[in-house]
């Protein structure tokens, strides 16, 4: 099932499963959304919860108990339910129930807000800490923007200039290895050869939004002020990149245990609420 929401500039789709984000269009019917194709990338956006990456052995304990979750989690897989619809925006709901507490033993609502405005669309993540206990959790974005033509056309303007340290990923884990990246100024030219080692992992970045061109043409913007993370990726010789705001990331490659002490990791206190935003902007 696909929600549709649109103004007069934009036009967005999400599907219920994962409420996933699956277009984008504008006026002119330009598409800045990858098309999931499973031959490269069978996702368009979907939501990280409640981890970000792979966990060590896919596995951590709790309360002396050992609980398994899969690279990413597993809000991305389930329907959500949408429970406010407007002509510009619309609000999807997930809540815990004996399905997610095999996986994820604590009681919680993840909320997912899509709101269109002029030439932007604003993208909430509230979580609702439900139980009486702590919520441990990360949680993040990872839209893919499409790239038609020659990949090695487009090039990434990051808001700031600044020294660009980005961590290896080892099996999917944070590896103890980090290399910088050479910027023209502060504009990254892409290339596959990037994306060897899978995507690059910032931790703590200073640049806070991000600014897509085709052959020196602004065209798209994602604005990330609330997170501290972030992760760029693309697969071999895929016509896409994935611009991926994060609180969190995957475990290290010699860390593992326990979810309150992942690095990274957010902590709710009983009965409160976590609120994020990101946005995308049509240039």
């Amino acid at each position: 099932m696909i929600t549709t929401i649109s103004n007069s500039i934009l036009t967005a789709q999400i599907k219920h499963t994962g409420a996933e984000l699956c277009s984008l269009k504008d006026n002119s019917n330009k598409e800045y959304i990858w098309n999931g194709n499973p031959t490269f990338w069978g996702k368009h956006s979907p939501v990280l919860f409640p981890i970000v990456g792979t966990l060590k052995n896919n596995t951590y304990q709790y309360e002396n108990a050992e609980y398994h979750l899969s690279r990413h989690g597993f809000a991305r897989e389930m329907e959500f339910e949408l429970i406010d619809k407007q002509e510009n925006s619309a609000t999807f709901s997930l809540v815990s129930s004996e399905e997610t507490k095999e996986k994820y033993p604590f009681d919680f609502e993840l909320q997912l807000i899509y709101t269109l405005k002029d030439k932007s669309l604003k993208i909430e993540y509230k979580v609702f800490n439900k139980g009486e206990s702590k919520l441990p959790f990360s949680i993040g974005a990872h839209p893919a923007f499409d790239l038609p033509g020659n990949f090695e056309n487009y090039s990434l303007a990051f808001e700031k200039e600044e020294p660009l340290n980005y961590y290896l990923l080892e099996d999917g884990l944070i590896s103890n290895t980090t290399n910088e990246l050479t910027l023209d100024k502060n504009e990254l030219h892409l290339n596959y050869k990037l994306f060897e080692n899978d995507a690059l992992v910032f931790k703590k970045i200073t640049s806070k939004s991000i600014i897509i061109l085709e052959n020196s043409n602004p065209f798209l913007k994602v604005s990330y002020s609330d997170f501290p993370d972030l992760g760029i990726w693309t697969p071999p010789n895929a016509p896409f990149i994935c611009i991926e705001p994060w609180f969190g990331y995957s475990d290290k490659v010699d860390k593992f245990g326990n979810l309150f002490e992942k690095e990274g990791v957010q902590v709710l206190e009983a009965n409160t609420t976590f609120h994020s935003v990101f946005s995308i902007v049509i240039i």
